[in-house]
């Protein structure tokens, strides 16, 4: 053992630490912003996991004191819709062009199944007479090929 009492042995080492910290406090002095911004956001998680797990267990108490709506006004159902009614097809063939102008590229391909035959070929006959998009024709043009395959 060392002929040092205790205490000179620990002052000794608090003194040999302390040297080895001031060698390493530029390092440690550049990531220290990371270090202080890690933590705060960590604690800032940790609050918002605590509120959280408040509300729920706010929840959980006040549900007690409620009763739940046997059917929420949000909640509809296929069943629940009345069916559209089905348009004259004169009425729709002059419409058909009124709002096909307007549509973009994914409306259009959104209501591209619902158009017949004599409705594809109608559109198509107005955007190569009109605007000549080439999306567009090449579209209408897909879809009135596959629908005459089927």
């Amino acid at each position: 053992m060392s002929e040092f009492p205790l205490p000179v042995r620990v002052a000794a080492g608090l003194a040999a630490t302390a040297v080895e910290q001031v060698r390493t406090l530029p390092a440690t002095l550049l990531g220290l912003p990371v270090t202080v911004a890690s933590q705060t956001l960590q604690a800032s998680m940790r609050v918002q996991q605590h509120i959280t797990e408040l509300a729920i267990k706010g929840d959980e108490a006040l549900a007690v004191l409620s009763t739940p709506e046997e059917e929420p006004s949000w909640a509809t159902f296929d069943e629940d819709l009345a069916p559209e009614p089905v348009p004259d097809p004169e009425p729709q063939a002059r419409s058909l062009l009124d709002d096909y102008d307007e549509l973009s590229l994914p409306q259009l391909r959104g209501r591209l199944r619902s158009f017949s035959e004599d409705d594809l070929t109608e559109l198509l006959a107005h955007e190569e007479s009109n605007a000549r998009r080439p999306d567009y024709v090449r579209m209408l043009t897909n879809r009135l090929t596959r629908l005459r395959e089927q």
